[in-house]
Order: structure tokens, then sequence, then C-alpha cells
């Protein structure tokens, strides 16, 4: 258990930080849009609870990435790919599982509950945002499946009339 804890502790973190330096620190160093996740969160926050009090957007993204997105790879996107298509790569499953990283994000998360439009207008930043949460999605797929973690849904045993 405290193995598989810190395994996708350490997945979500160096997920994140990929995602940041993609985002926050190459993108725009080649001339191409620059993620603002912490303003997403931020904006987020004071539609939904009227107030983002200082460093709790920050905390927010850390959280959803280190933690929930991960969770969401190996407790959903993995096992519902295994028992629907078992013979697919991970790689596979971890790109799809992006772009439903990057819907939820953009679409979601942006304008139905921030009140941005839809995929922030279809510009710069969105394209950046589906290549910045497919990396994410990659990364902590990756320490997940060289660490051969992985989880299946508890199956029910029903017993045969004697």
């Amino acid at each position: 258990m405290t193995r598989t804890m810190f395994t996708l502790i350490s997945a979500g973190a160096l997920a994140t930080l990929a995602f940041d330096v993609f985002g926050q620190g190459l993108s725009p160093l080649f001339g191409y849009a620059k993620l603002a996740p912490v303003g997403l969160a931020n904006s987020t926050l004071k539609e939904v609870f009227g107030a983002s009090p200082q460093g709790v957007a920050y905390l927010l993204h850390m959280l959803t990435g280190v933690v929930f997105y991960t969770l969401g790879y190996f407790l959903i996107a993995r096992p519902v790919q295994k028992a629907v298509l078992p013979g697919l790569h991970w790689t596979l499953t971890a790109t799809a599982y992006g772009v439903a990283l990057w819907v939820f994000a953009l679409y979601i998360m942006a304008h139905l509950v921030a009140g941005m439009p839809a995929f922030l207008g279809f510009r710069g930043i969105t394209w950046v945002a589906l290549w910045g949460h497919i990396l994410f999605a990659l990364v902590a797929a990756a320490v997940i499946e060289a660490h051969k973690l992985s989880f299946t849904f508890p199956t029910r045993r029903v017993q045969q009339a004697a």
C-alpha cells in the first residue's frame, strides 16, 4: 500500500511538473501560448465560492495534478481499458485519457463552471493545453506502468445452488 501511494504521488508530481514546464516554459519559449492553470483554478474558485484566497488556486492546481488526475488514470481509465480492450497498449490509453482531461479542463471547468468561452475560443492556448494534458497523462502513466501498478475492479462471486 505504501509503495503504491508513493508511486502514484510520484507519478502525479512528475506529470504535473512536465505539464507546467511544457505549458508555462517551453511553449512560450518557442513562440506559442503560455498555459495558465492557476488562473483557471482561480476563476473556477471565484465562480463556485465567490472568492479565491491567496494561494488556494495554486494548491488546487497541484492537488488536481498530483492526486486526482493521476488517480483517474489508475482507478478508471486503465482498468476500464483492460476490461474492454485488454490488448491495447497503455500509451494509447494514456493519450485518450489526456484528451479527456483536456475536455474536462477546457469545456467543463473553463466553460461550464467558470463561464469562459468553450475550449477558450479555440485559440493558441487551446492546442497547447491539448498537448500539455496528453503529456501529463503519458508521464503519469509511464511511471505507473514502469512500476507495474494495476487496479482491477473487485468482482462478486455468485454461489451456485447445490
